[in-house]
């Protein structure tokens, strides 16, 4: 997550010098509906320059994004695949890396002062969107070990169509004939996986009830990431009120604390803990790869975090959720090779679908994009 995070704001089309030390950001959830065209400014060589070299780092940004997620993905389910069992042990991997982020404090330090922000409510804040976080990753934790890793990814897909809800209703987004198609293509594909019951899991025959609530907890969970973007969106514009990087920074890593944290209580308090040792030596590949799984499982969702946080930084938020988004088609391919999962009829016109709904929003994007630069 994400962390999703799930998780996760535009700026103009190129980096602008700012007069204080560290650099601002804008960070709104997508078009509003009195958003002002953006200017840019400079010689016209100067600005390409910078053009070129911010959709260099979106590119790169995009890469981080795309590997961590599809490495995450297919590391959480090869845990289970293996023997794995333990869904807060998988909840608590998910932010349990998230000291990587604090080498990006290093090189991104906040040289301004913070002190017109209440230490008291953003301290609030992070608690309580790190507890929807942790409830979040125990959703898509359950959501994997019920379904195969094909139907999952596709099923995460409507995320997007959940964040364009709660964009237009928390922070004002307009809906363009061209946005509603993609909320409808991408939700189409998720229910028609929804109704494709298979026999083939991770537990070798999730049917029937097990099956439909594996859909319905990987639907509440995408839900629930679009969620977590939009609430941090409105803690930018209302409370922290200032679009950094070190304050998207500080977003991640705080919350995650308390997301990793609520998962280690939630690991010892339903017992699970004693059952890791037990679960480590009938882990099919061995203790060591055991160990290895769970490492490079929350190494990856912090590649993927630090994509999500490079694409706020350089476009936007909701930008950083088309591209994961899109990324999720990748992954069934990678479950039909690394576990054989079932690729039928249904799965391919799904993810067909998904694109097609991807590119849509894509397509209103530059559209947007060009109406700002020749105005």
């Amino acid at each position: 997550m994400a962390e999703d995070n799930n998780g996760g704001n535009s700026n103009s089309g190129g980096a602008n010098a700012n007069t204080t030390a560290e650099v601002q950001i804008q960070i709104p959830a997508g078009p509003s509906k009195t958003e002002a065209p953006a200017t840019q400014e400079g010689p016209s060589g100067s600005s390409k320059a910078k053009n070129w070299k911010r959709w260099f780092m979106v590119a790169a940004d995009a890469i981080f994004l795309i590997v961590g997620q599809t490495s995450a993905t297919l590391l959480g389910r090869y845990y289970y695949s293996q023997g794995g069992n333990s869904k807060w042990l998988s909840t608590f991997v998910q932010t349990a890396g998230f000291p990587i982020l604090f080498f990006g404090l290093f090189f991104f330090p906040s040289k301004s002062s913070s002190s017109e922000t209440p230490i008291g409510k953003i301290a609030m804040i992070y608690i309580v969107l790190g507890l929807i976080i942790t409830a979040d990753n125990m959703m898509y934790s359950h959501g994997l070990w019920f379904l195969p890793v094909s139907t999952f990814s596709l099923i995460c897909a409507s995320q997007l169509a959940f964040n364009v809800f709660f964009s237009y209703v928390l922070t004002s987004q307009r809906l363009t004939g061209l946005i509603m198609n993609s909320v409808v293509l991408l939700t189409l594909a998720a229910l028609l996986l929804g109704v494709n019951h298979e026999s083939h899991g991770p537990t070798g025959g999730v049917i029937g009830g097990k099956y439909l609530v594996g859909f319905l907890l990987t639907l509440g969970a995408s839900g629930t990431y679009a969620l977590i973007l939009s609430l941090m969106q409105l803690t930018f514009e209302n409370v922290i009120k200032k679009q950094t990087f070190s304050a998207v920074l500080n977003m991640q890593i705080y919350t995650a604390l308390v997301a990793t944290f609520a998962s280690l209580v939630g690991l010892f308090a339903s017992g699970e803990w004693m059952d890791l040792k037990e679960e480590m030596d009938r882990f099919q590949s061995g203790e060591f790869s055991y160990l290895m799984t769970l490492v490079w499982t929350s190494v990856s969702w912090q590649v993927a975090s630090i994509g999500v946080v490079g694409l706020v930084f350089e476009v936007s938020s909701l930008f950083s959720n088309v591209i994961s988004t899109f990324a999720l088609p990748i992954v069934p391919l990678f479950g039909v090779m690394a576990f054989h999962d079932k690729m039928n009829g249904v799965k391919i016109i799904a993810m067909l679908i998904s694109i097609w709904g991807f590119l849509s929003y894509l397509y209103q994007n530059y559209l947007d994009d060009k109406k700002a630069r020749s105005a």
